[in-house]
């Protein structure tokens, strides 16, 4: 078995002690090894294959030492896969963002897993909508092209089972 050591703040020791006593835990140590377990064993999206589209909502502290400049040039850096921001200030030190993504599974998790991992973001949370990209017309459709654009189309996958 290996040790591993982990620095946390006093609020979240308190909540995760929390935790640990309304879910029965002994230990801390128990606790976060249930944690990690989840963790490893179930990623967020299943299959990383395909596309998607995606909102990916996350918590971080704007003190963090370059931290919104940190994060904008991660969005820019993926403008391709980012369609839209949406920034909240929560309080005088936290601020919520969801960004609304568009793109292959795979780069859209390794964008949000890259924010997510960023010291001072927290309460992360992706939701992943699987869809078609292109634009599936049926034989026979008539619409007029010039009052819409198919450009970047992408259309719901129809649901398993």
């Amino acid at each position: 078995m290996q040790r591993v050591t982990i620095s946390i703040d006093d609020a979240l020791a308190r909540e995760f002690d929390a935790l640990c006593r309304q879910r029965g835990y002994a230990s801390r140590s128990e606790a976060v090894r249930d944690l990690l377990r989840d963790a490893v064993r179930a990623p967020r999206t299943g299959n990383r294959e395909g596309f998607c589209v995606a909102n990916f909502s996350y918590v971080y502290n704007h003190h963090e030492r370059g931290m919104a400049a940190l994060l904008a040039t991660t969005q820019h850096e993926q403008h391709d896969l980012v369609l839209a921001t949406t920034h909240v200030h929560l309080d005088h030190d936290h601020c919520l963002e969801a960004l609304m993504l568009k793109g292959p599974v795979d780069r859209v998790c390794a964008l949000t897993d890259a924010i997510q991992a960023e010291r001072g973001v927290r309460h992360g949370a992706l939701n992943v909508i699987p869809v078609e990209p292109g634009d599936h017309h049926q034989p026979g459709d008539t619409h007029d092209h010039d009052t819409h654009s198919h450009d970047g189309a992408m259309h719901l996958s129809p649901r398993a089972g």
